[in-house]
């Protein structure tokens, strides 16, 4: 690395590459728990090294050697974390998929990675992967070998010499992560070891994440995003072991949080917001007595939503902001003062640089709102689709993010909204981030977005997609515009058409397809003008 990114921690250590780090880590504390999950399994530092060193034994076997486009869409195990490192070991340019892809979108991945093999986990969670992969329509030029991952490297002789690997080069694209295009289909995002490292101890050291000797961290989100490595970078930088759950279901993540004695968790508000239900909804307090700070990004979190898990939970919201083009760009400090940590989406990481400018890309001064524009070593180095990064970066250099925010005299960040995620209505622009953070304190309402459907009257009209949570009942939009109207806001923001799902689509970790919804709820109609008038239920 060029420059020291945790001289100012000093219980963080760091190296030029992620499997450096893993070494240092393992030679430094060989014994220390380094990963467990909910089944019992736990490996230390210097056993997840020698994982490392079977998995490239198999996969070099299996035909995989540096340079080999190699997809994987695994789950959330130690098995996926030692298969991630072991081709990272052989030099392979990796490309993760979510699990959540199906057909269309991991077609998609595969063709625009060339993959050359796609590693899966069978039969998980009800989906048979190896079936999938063998429908899909792929071109002749793409036909990659399937390959089952097992919970353990069986198949590979682990009494052989440890594989030769080349030489690792922390500028080298050798991780492709996707994040979804405007069309909706997912885009390969480029990244190096060097992009990675600086996000990942960013977020460690920024975020005071293993500064306690008790530190355990829970991960209960697809690792295959691109936050999966960045949560095993911090750990490995600052010392402390991940609990890993395969799924993020309320009830049972927690219990096993509460067992284990966790001290971090997060992911995104959806996940604030799901533990702060579940300690509403228990008769036992503290809920999660272990349970020091909640971090994520994904999407801004709100000062209402700040204040809940303060009151229920007893814990700090320490928000973070990040995308997969720049996986941390700002970092919250769980030392920060609470009106601080409640406005803003943390201080920006060492490597990276954030400006807001104008709509002339004039860079403004600190306290004005503007596009957020990010440069540095934190950032990705472009995309797959060559002309996908010439629209991204402006033309000296400045990752163009397409979010609306603020840069105080502090550095830190504070996220207003996304500069295309705007409603316009009679002319009149809304920003739906505004109306969404009012209506998640509605109470009841577990999720909510809000999109602008086409309208032969309005130009677009406000439509309010809402998840409800069990137990509690729905809202009408009469309800819905009296809390908008008790919080002060004028009656063109109010919502003339509701839905109500079960739960709404994600494109990702924390990022809702409203793309999706816009095309689910879409279809033209001229609802009456009167609020309350149309109301459906599609849970």
């Amino acid at each position: 690395m060029s420059e020291s990114t945790t001289g100012s921690w000093p219980w963080m250590i760091e190296a030029d590459t992620v499997l450096q780090l893993l070494e240092r880590r393992a030679a430094l504390t060989p014994d220390a728990l380094a990963l467990l999950d909910e089944e019992g399994r736990r490996v230390t530092c210097r056993q997840l090294l020698g994982l490392v060193e079977q998995y490239a034994a198999l996969l070099t076997e299996l035909g995989i050697e540096s340079g080999t486009r190699v997809a994987w869409q695994l789950p959330t195990r130690i098995s996926t974390y030692a298969v991630m490192l072991a081709l990272r070991r052989l030099g392979a340019v990796q490309a993760p998929i979510i699990p959540l892809y199906r057909e269309r979108e991991v077609t998609a991945c595969l063709v625009a990675v060339e993959a050359e093999h796609f590693l899966v986990p069978g039969t998980w969670n009800g989906h048979d992967f190896v079936a999938m992969a063998e429908r899909l329509d792929l071109p002749e030029s793409v036909r990659p070998r399937v390959i089952v991952i097992d919970l353990d490297p069986t198949g590979a002789d682990h009494e052989a010499a440890t594989v030769t690997a080349p030489a690792a080069d922390p500028d080298d694209v050798r991780w492709i992560y996707f994040t979804s295009g405007s069309s909706g289909m997912p885009k390969g995002v480029r990244h190096t070891d060097d992009s990675l490292l600086t996000g990942g101890l960013g977020f460690a050291g920024r975020g005071r994440l293993g500064a306690e000797p008790d530190e355990l961290a829970a991960a209960a989100f697809p690792i295959a995003h691109v936050g999966g490595v960045l949560y095993l970078i911090a750990a490995l930088g600052g010392g402390y072991p991940i609990l890993l759950q395969e799924a993020f279901v309320p009830g049972p993540a927690a219990e096993a949080m509460h067992m284990h004695g966790v001290t971090v968790t997060g992911g995104a508000p959806p996940f604030y917001q799901a533990l702060v239900a579940l300690a509403q909804d228990a008769d036992v307090q503290p809920f999660l007595p272990s349970l020091r700070v909640l971090k994520g990004g994904g999407a801004p979190c709100s000062v209402e939503l700040f204040e809940q898990v303060r009151d229920v939970l007893g814990t700090v919201v320490a928000h973070d902001y990040g995308m997969t083009e720049v996986p941390m760009i700002a970092v919250g400090d769980p030392h920060d003062p609470g009106d601080l940590l409640a406005r803003t989406d943390g201080g920006v990481v060492p490597g990276n640089e954030v400006r807001a400018v104008g709509p002339s890309g004039e860079p403004l001064p600190p306290g004005e709102s503007g596009e957020l524009q990010v440069s540095g070593r934190g950032v990705c180095r472009g995309y797959l689709d060559h002309s996908e990064t010439e629209r991204a970066f402006t033309a000296d250099g400045w990752f163009r993010t397409g979010d609306l925010g603020i840069v105080h005299d502090s550095g830190h960040v504070e996220v207003v909204g996304r500069l295309k995620d705007v409603i316009i209505r009679k002319g009149e622009n809304l920003v739906p981030f505004e109306i969404e953070l009012v209506l998640g304190t509605f109470p009841g309402v577990a999720e909510v977005a809000v999109v602008g459907l086409p309208d032969e009257e309005r130009g677009e009209l406000v439509c309010a997609v809402v998840a409800v949570r069990p137990g509690h009942p729905r809202p009408s939009l009469v309800d819905l515009a009296e809390h908008l109207a008790a919080a002060g806001l004028m009656r063109q923001k109010w919502p003339e058409r509701l839905e109500v799902v079960d739960e709404l689509p994600r494109t990702g970790l924390a990022k809702v397809a409203k793309a999706e919804l816009k095309r689910r709820f879409g279809a033209p109609e001229t609802p009456p003008a009167t609020v309350g008038a149309t109301e459906r239920n599609h849970a």
